[in-house]
């Protein structure tokens, strides 16, 4: 077995090794620059003794927005701001970036500690909370757009800034997380194997109760959220994607139903909560066959954020220091989302021919969860409009969520329908969809699988 040690090193290593994976995601051509990371000192209240790295565009909006980018385990600030595209985004919006950096041994944000899990309560959240301060007594900020996101340990740490401080953080973009308080510990350990592992489960009002009591009393409105996950990860396990989007759904009146479902690009499944477009309450992007070294697509995150504009703002910048009267009372709209689901568009009435199809399946499996990874492909020389594949779970495997295709019932005989966006398939052409689910020790196949009612080989 790993030593906690061994870990929080492997947390961050596989992100390190790979350059943070965030390069590819997009590259941002920015103009020439003399601007540059600066590390600030005394910034304000530090208890833990981060260190805060600065970078101020040449150019900065008249209302700059601020983001704060978060390193994952073993990283750093520097490291963020060399292995990622925020800052040269922030060349071509005006917006200023924070980069906090960690100095104890591990390199991880404390996302665990009873402290770090309390409005002011000390740790890394109130060294951060001092950093965005330090900015905004010294630049024209809007506090409307005040933001921050991060990976692994440092989207950790996005959930965690996101419940400690809803009155400042607008909204998050978390990249390879675990909810809020999942990783709470009451020893002093840094690490938890159970959320780690994907084995704490609640439901969403428990979830959403445990950011609520960050803060008590708070009635104001809450942060929005970007959630992305590969159902591959192999060191914070995929079902800590459904948790996230069970607590920040709750945490702002919101049902688990999404209101839109798309695949932006391929293998991604995007679902929105709370709205359609492209600044919803809560998004959600689920990558199938992703491993934690997930690839950091910034634009997206500033795009999520609002961030991807040049235009300034109408109203002046304050002449005076920021306000410290309390939030807005208002609480955050409640009204779900619609909930009619997504198209199932019906099968041929003709079924292919028989051994016109072949499903590939693939279980990772740990504990008492798996994902199953499923690729249907047509065999045949006809296209197949609208889908179904029938397939019989082994004894004690629930389904718990899933992408890119329907499934019903959770256990026993399951049907797995089309979406709007993969309803054909072309001769030769395949559909990759997939699920996780909970199981009480057979982590097996099915045995058979049919599509439209035609029985398929496998792979």
């Amino acid at each position: 077995m790993l030593s906690r040690r061994s870990r929080l090193r492997l947390l961050g290593a596989v992100l390190a090794a790979a350059g943070l994976a965030v390069g590819a995601a997009l590259a941002v051509p920015g103009p020439a620059s003399a601007a540059a990371l600066t590390e600030v000192t005394n910034f304000g209240t530090n208890p833990s003794n981060l260190r805060m790295y600065l970078y101020v565009p040449d150019t900065v909006a008249a209302r700059p927005g601020l983001l704060v980018v978060n390193h994952y385990c073993t990283g750093s600030g520097p490291a963020m701001y060399s292995g990622t595209q925020f800052a040269a985004l922030a060349d071509r919006y005006g917006y200023i970036v924070v980069y906090p950096s960690v100095t104890r041994s591990s390199k991880c944000f404390d996302v665990s500690s009873p402290q770090a899990l309390r409005r002011d309560g000390g740790s890394d959240p109130v060294g951060i909370k001092s950093m965005v301060d330090h900015v905004r007594q010294r630049y024209p900020v809007d506090s409307q757009r005040i933001f921050t996101t991060g990976t692994s340990s440092g989207a950790m740490m996005t959930n965690v800034l996101l419940g400690d401080y809803p009155d400042v953080f607008r909204a998050g973009a978390a990249f390879a997380g675990v909810p809020f308080a999942c990783f709470a510990t009451t020893n002093g350990s840094e690490w938890n194997s159970e959320c780690a592992n994907g084995q704490v489960l609640r439901t969403p009002q428990q979830w959403g109760d445990l950011v609520r009591n960050a803060y008590p009393g708070y009635t104001g409105p809450r942060p929005r959220m970007q959630i992305w996950h590969g159902t591959n990860d192999e060191t914070l396990r995929y079902p800590n994607f459904g948790e996230q989007i069970d607590q920040w759904t709750n945490v702002n009146g919101l049902s688990q139903t999404p209101a839109y479902t798309d695949s932006p690009q391929a293998g991604y499944t995007r679902t929105r909560y709370g709205g359609t477009g492209g600044t919803a309450t809560v998004e959600a992007i689920s990558m199938q066959g992703v491993t934690h070294n997930l690839p950091v697509d910034a634009a997206q995150a500033i795009r999520f954020f609002g961030l991807d504009s040049t235009t300034p703002p109408t109203t002046a910048p304050p002449t005076t220091p920021p306000p410290t009267t309390p939030p807005p009372t208002t609480p955050p709209p409640t009204t779900p989302p619609p909930t009619t689901p997504p198209p199932t568009t019906a099968p041929p009435t003709t079924p292919p021919p028989s051994g016109a199809c072949r499903v590939g399946y693939v279980v990772n499996a740990w504990n008492n969860g798996l994902t199953a990874a499923v690729t249907v492909t047509n065999t045949s020389t006809t296209a197949i409009n609208g889908w179904n594949l029938a397939f019989t779970l082994p004894s004690g495997q629930t389904i718990t969520g899933g992408w890119n295709a329907t499934y019903s019932p959770s256990s026993g005989a399951v049907t797995a329908r089309n979406v709007s966006y993969n309803a054909s398939i072309p001769p030769g052409g395949s559909v990759d969809i997939g699920f996780q689910a909970t199981h009480t020790g057979d982590t097996g196949r099915p045995a058979s699988f049919t599509l439209n009612g035609s029985t398929c080989t496998t792979a």
